[in-house]
């Protein structure tokens, strides 16, 4: 009870020295409109659909999908004017250099990814959301609105804008995770998604108030500096806000032991959205942790980073070892596949996390370079599984047995992105992302973990080639290859050949220049 006193009055005390400090902390400076741009486009837009469907005939509800791709467009083109970076806003008036929302390097790039992976996501789902009947505004409005929070999460330097950008984000992720009505799959998926991220949330918020009741502030780099000098009887508080702080945004990455979610959601999921989760969703988690971690919480870099190096090695180990288990006549096994693949993916973003604790924040461009090859190829793997699906619904990854012989284009395509994640030529981007990854571990010296990486990444080799070796081998039997000439003869719709060639161009030009796109990645995110 003496230190639980000692703690409160400690907390206490530094709540009053903040508001001496901080006078005019209710107040901000003028609103930066250009600067917030990419964020309230998105969200006007998603107002604007709303209304409309109100007002829409059922011909006309249509042109909410157009009206949607129309505003992510907008919003993703809008990053151009920014591109040189440094741009804050909503900044404390007592404190200048505290803002709550900063556009810099680091921003503009995850920004970029967010809003044209959700491009992608929304092209495909033009004709998914005729085809499943699900509610037009409803849709549009949904993914927009999440759109719009995982945009403004990589912007926000504060706290409570990080969780309130985190929870924006995921809310309507649960709503568009259950838009298939009626399907008991798209039920039980979103109440699990819905369950499972409350949990991890409301423990994220009782670490942020134990870390704001040791430093007196929100502000990640007021919290970084006062951590630093945080008073001995409240250390204790401070250790366990900063390792309560982090499990929302595991979570969110499906980290191990938070990934339970994941198969089963993106099973029950329309798959643009599954594709959405497997991108956009890690992007949130990830730009989370880079976050808190290496801006606000560099203090107790001897705490998270060990932890999320032994959350690294998990994840990927548990996530490749349960891809590999996949049995390819199984319904769903696809997805599934995807599902776990993608959790294995995330062991490998965590590792430069990690390594920031040991070698400092440089580090953090290899997650971003991995980010984006990553983002890129999944997508379009979701794309090619999109078009799949209109012939052979049961989503295994048997069917996708002779699709070179149907479909060439979509075949090597899928190919492509498969040796990609793989890390195999000619996916050249995944290869030297992958490099970069392992060499952000060795500078760290986690060697141990280098390993770890090395053999997940040989064991991963077997599922990618597997599936790869499977679309260039003849259909079996005769029935087989009359299923697949009548497949060849259903014409794809635009909008998904589109989210397909455009995710296959954006793959092969990274190939082409790795260099480039790790240089651009690996610059200086934040100022030392």
């Amino acid at each position: 009870m003496t230190a639980l006193h000692a703690a409160t009055t400690g907390g206490a005390a530094a709540a009053t020295a903040t508001t001496a400090a901080e006078p005019a902390a209710g107040l901000v400076q003028s609103i930066d409109w250009l600067a917030i741009a990419p964020v309230v486009v998105p969200a006007a837009v998603a107002l604007a659909v709303l209304v409309a469907d109100l007002f829409a005939t059922e011909r006309t509800k249509r042109l909410l999908g157009w009206l949607s791709i129309a505003g992510l467009a907008a919003a993703t083109a809008l990053l151009l004017p920014l591109r040189a970076g440094d741009r804050s806003t909503f900044c404390l008036t007592g404190d200048p250099g505290a803002c709550s929302y900063t556009a810099d390097h680091f921003t503009l790039v995850i920004q970029f990814l967010v809003l044209a992976g959700a491009l992608v996501t929304a092209l495909l789902s033009v004709t998914a959301v005729r085809e499943a009947r699900m509610p037009d505004g409803e849709y549009w409005f949904l993914l927009l609105s999440s759109a719009a929070g995982a945009a403004l999460l990589p912007a926000s330097r504060d706290l409570a804008t990080l969780i309130v950008a985190l929870e924006v984000a995921s809310l309507p992720a649960f709503a568009l995770v259950g838009m298939r009505r009626g399907d008991r799959l798209s039920s039980e998926a979103a109440l699990k998604f819905f369950l499972s991220s409350v949990t991890a949330t409301a423990v994220s918020l009782f670490g942020i108030s134990l870390v704001y009741a040791a430093t007196g502030s929100l502000h990640l780099e007021q919290v970084a500096d006062r951590l630093d000098h945080v008073p001995g009887q409240l250390d204790t508080l401070a250790m366990a806000g900063v390792a309560l702080t982090l499990v929302g945004f595991a979570f969110k990455t499906a980290a191990v032991p938070f990934h339970f979610w994941v198969p089963d959601t993106y099973v029950g999921a329309p798959l643009p959205i599954a594709g959405y989760l497997s991108v956009i969703g890690k992007a949130v988690g990830f730009t989370g942790l880079i976050l808190v971690t290496v801006i606000a919480f560099p203090a107790y870099s001897d705490i998270w980073g060990p932890a999320l190096a032994v959350l690294a090695a998990l994840t990927m180990t548990f996530g490749n070892a349960a891809a590999v288990r996949q049995d390819p006549a199984r319904p769903h096994s696809a997805v599934r596949l995807l599902a776990w693949s993608s959790v294995g993916q995330a062991g490998y973003l965590l590792v430069p996390i990690a390594a920031a604790a040991y070698s400092g924040r440089d580090e953090i461009g290899a997650t971003v370079a991995y980010a984006l090859m990553y983002a890129a190829a999944n997508l379009g793997a979701f794309a090619v599984a999109a078009l799949v699906a209109r012939t052979k619904p049961l989503h295994r990854i048997a069917d996708y047995r002779g699709l070179y012989a149907e479909r060439p284009a979509a075949a090597l395509a899928l190919a492509f992105f498969l040796l990609c994640l793989a890390g195999l030529p000619p996916g050249i981007i995944g290869l030297f992302a992958k490099v970069a990854v392992f060499g952000s571990a060795v500078d760290a010296g986690l060697g141990w973990l280098a390993v770890v990486m090395a053999a997940n990444v040989v064991i991963a080799l077997y599922y990618y080639l597997r599936w790869t070796a499977l679309l260039f081998r003849a259909p079996e039997g005769a029935a087989e290859g009359a299923a697949g000439a009548a497949g060849a003869r259903v014409r794809a719709p635009w909008p998904v050949t589109a989210a397909i060639a455009v995710t296959a161009a954006v793959s092969v030009l990274l190939s082409g220049a790795p260099q480039a796109v790790l240089r651009f990645a690996s610059g200086t995110l934040f100022p030392h």
